[in-house]
């Protein structure tokens, strides 16, 4: 028997490519159907949107000549990924299907920074809008800005106490703009991604602008304690993952093919769910009478599965 089990660890490094082992979580955020940071596993509809990548920071402060390049992994952090960069990912809510995200170069009411276009790809806009409540707020446009004039319609009153004129006024940030404009505020439009998605900040005229959150709960806030950042709402798929994960495997996808997976174990996958008669189940479970097969059985199974699959 224990030669039958040498020759089966033997055998399989030679037969078996190795599937993925699904991470669960980046840093302190939790990693959950349909999202993934490996490649194969989550839904194939939101392949690569996620990055889970640590950042470096020198080893000392007082390295010599000798040391000072080298460098050490400090907190990791999870990315989402779109055509116009990486934006850190502040949480994840399964239960309201929503992602938030921020962009550290994004203007706020404490910072002012370059504007850049905000730019989700086709697929993203489908599956991963931004939520109705979040707003993008158009700063210092110019009088001919498009939302000034054919496209005025695009904006909206964010609120009946709030105005464009308490962001310019109460944000340390914005009351440049003010200032430039010799105490008359510049205009600005609230509005939401699809404004912007289909017009650049070039075209739209307007030199920086700031998204935030929650809009519907910002009433007696003021501008400093808003939610900056943007959230995002995501669909579920319903490809059966529940069944996978009741009996012990993890959602994934076939890379080539992105055919849905059940994840079972490092080297084996199946269509709908994990068996009993898998890998994950454990070699060597049962009644000692039933070993030998049990383990020809694995044997089989797990080659079958490595050679065709």
């Amino acid at each position: 028997m224990s030669s039958l089990f040498l020759v089966y660890l033997f055998l399989l490094p030679f037969f078996c490519h190795s599937l993925p082992l699904c991470r669960n979580a980046c840093g302190n955020i939790q990693i959950d159907y349909p999202f993934a940071i490996d490649d194969g596993c989550g839904a194939p509809l939101y392949r690569n949107m996620l990055n889970c990548s640590a950042a470096f920071v020198p080893l000392s402060t007082n390295a010599t000549s000798s040391n000072r390049d080298l460098t050490t992994p400090s907190a990791t952090d999870l990315f989402f990924q779109t055509p116009s960069g990486s934006y850190k990912v502040e949480s994840i809510d399964y239960s309201s299907k929503t992602l938030t995200i921020y962009d550290p170069s994004m203007s706020t009411c404490t910072i002012l920074q370059p504007h850049h276009d905000f730019v989700l790809s086709d697929v993203q806009s489908a599956l991963i809008p931004p939520s109705p409540d979040t707003v993008f707020a158009l700063m210092n446009c110019s009088i001919d800005s498009p939302v000034l004039n054919h496209y005025k319609n695009l904006c909206f009153n964010l609120s009946s106490d709030h105005s464009c004129d308490e962001l310019y006024g109460s944000c340390t940030s914005f009351k440049i703009f003010q200032m430039l404009a010799n105490d008359t505020p510049p205009a600005c439009c609230f509005t939401s991604y699809s404004t912007v998605k289909f017009m650049s900040m070039n075209i739209l005229d307007c030199t920086h602008y700031t998204t935030f959150y929650d809009a519907d709960k910002l009433k007696g806030e003021k501008p400093l304690d808003w939610s900056y950042g943007i959230k995002l709402s995501y669909g579920l798929p319903d490809t059966g993952c529940d069944r996978c994960r009741r009996s012990g495997g993890a959602c994934g996808f076939d890379v080539e093919t992105e055919g849905t997976v059940c994840i079972c174990s490092a080297t084996v996958n199946s269509t709908r769910e994990c068996g009993a008669g898998t890998v994950a189940g454990g070699i060597g479970e049962g009644h000692g009478g039933l070993l030998l097969p049990s383990l020809l059985l694995h044997l089989f199974t797990i080659l079958f599965t490595c050679i065709f699959l």
